[in-house]
């Protein structure tokens, strides 16, 4: 006698072919670059996305018409030599935020929610692992994902100085693992489906109204968007080898203009979001600068007292042991730089002057805030 089963079930559901799985598509990296005058710079920045380990399926150029005809057309001619797509912005009047809405009202319509935009300044060189450690750490569930930056020759004492502070910024990002306050503009890598939500709770109300991913009004547009992401709960990171160089400032005007605008735009962006879990840190960073300004305050000012009416100059043991640790953590923050540089850093008193120098433009973005002076840059 033959038993017959009935079929089960599972025995019902169609067979699955593994290859025939369609496996599903990798996500797309277009380059942003917005120009305006950066005749000298943008060949070098194609050159780096060309010599990329993963270069970028699409480079679009983004130009802002400058006021000299000639150098828009030259901007133009060197994207269009290097392969680069060519976008002409219309009616902006925002400077590089503008010009990057832009770009992106055209871009993410026709974009995957895991597509990637990468967009950096047209003065910024990416090194050759940018795009695949970035695009590696925002498969991992990153919204965005920025890097860490040398600066390159120039500026004299003023340049060496930055070059300075940046290499201690990269020291500071390493050792929190990629921890970061603000993804810089010189080069991040977004996650589309990131970006279209920054649009959507833009429109509800859920984040501060602005006309496109970028908001226009923000003195730091980057760091305005650093915080739009953290409040819509994306995850962002600058790994240590993402790495890339940018320009120094090459004067002390250029550089207290620089910085002015990144104090007082990063203090107003604080100032919008309120005081949140994504804030917390900022306003602390506040505290200490602000700290920071009344330390040195009264160590300048024990020095003059004690020259203008001690017998020589007394300075209290504190304020000895105070400049010989400050003198240690300058020269071991800049090691990266090497021995030479390390040890001028232990002179402490150039180093003691560019942070007055800062803390100084830090005090007037202060008193610019509070005092609702026109925002220009």
């Amino acid at each position: 006698m033959i038993e017959t089963l009935s079929p089960t079930a599972s025995d019902l559901r169609p067979r699955c072919d593994p290859a025939a799985v369609a496996a599903p598509e990798p996500p797309r990296v277009i380059a942003l670059v917005p120009a305006y005058r950066e005749v000298d710079s943008l060949p070098h920045v194609l050159e780096a996305l060309r010599e990329q380990t993963r270069p970028a399926d699409r480079v679009v150029v983004t130009l802002d018409p400058h006021r000299d005809s000639g150098r828009t057309a030259e901007l133009e001619r060197i994207a269009q030599a290097a392969g680069a797509e060519v976008w002409h912005s219309v009616g902006n009047r925002h400077k590089k935020a503008g010009n990057l809405n832009g770009a992106l009202g055209r871009l993410l319509p026709d974009l995957s929610d895991q597509d990637a935009i990468l967009v950096q300044d047209a003065d910024t060189y990416l090194d050759p692992h940018f795009v695949e450690v970035t695009l590696r750490k925002m498969g991992q569930g990153y919204g965005a994902v920025g890097g860490t930056f040398r600066g390159r020759c120039g500026g004299r004492l003023c340049g060496a100085f930055q070059r300075n502070e940046f290499a201690r910024y990269a020291r500071d990002t390493a050792r929190k693992r990629g921890k970061v306050l603000c993804l810089t503009g010189t080069a991040c890598l977004f996650r589309a489906g990131a970006l279209k939500e920054v649009l959507r709770a833009r429109a509800s109300g859920r984040l501060p109204a602005a006309d496109g991913v970028y908001d226009t009004k923000a003195l730091t547009e980057d760091n305005e968007l650093t915080l739009a992401l953290k409040h819509l709960d994306h995850r962002i990171v600058a790994p240590t080898r993402a790495t890339m160089t940018t320009e120094v400032m090459e004067t002390w005007r250029a550089l207290a203009k620089q910085r002015l605008r990144w104090k007082r735009g990063a203090l107003e962006n604080l100032i919008d979001y309120g005081l949140t879990r994504y804030t917390t840190e900022g306003w602390a960073r506040q505290l200490v600068a602000f700290l920071g300004v009344s330390v040195s305050t009264a160590y300048v000012a024990s020095v003059v007292y004690f020259l203008a009416v001690g017998s020589g100059l007394r300075i209290a043991p504190f304020w000895i042991a105070f400049t010989a640790f400050y003198a240690v953590e300058r020269a071991v923050t800049v090691k990266s730089r090497g021995w030479r540089v390390s040890v001028a850093s232990l002179l402490v008193l150039p180093e003691w002057v560019y942070d007055l120098f800062l803390q100084g433009v830090h005090l007037r973005a202060l008193a610019d805030t509070a005092l609702r002076r026109d925002r220009t840059w």
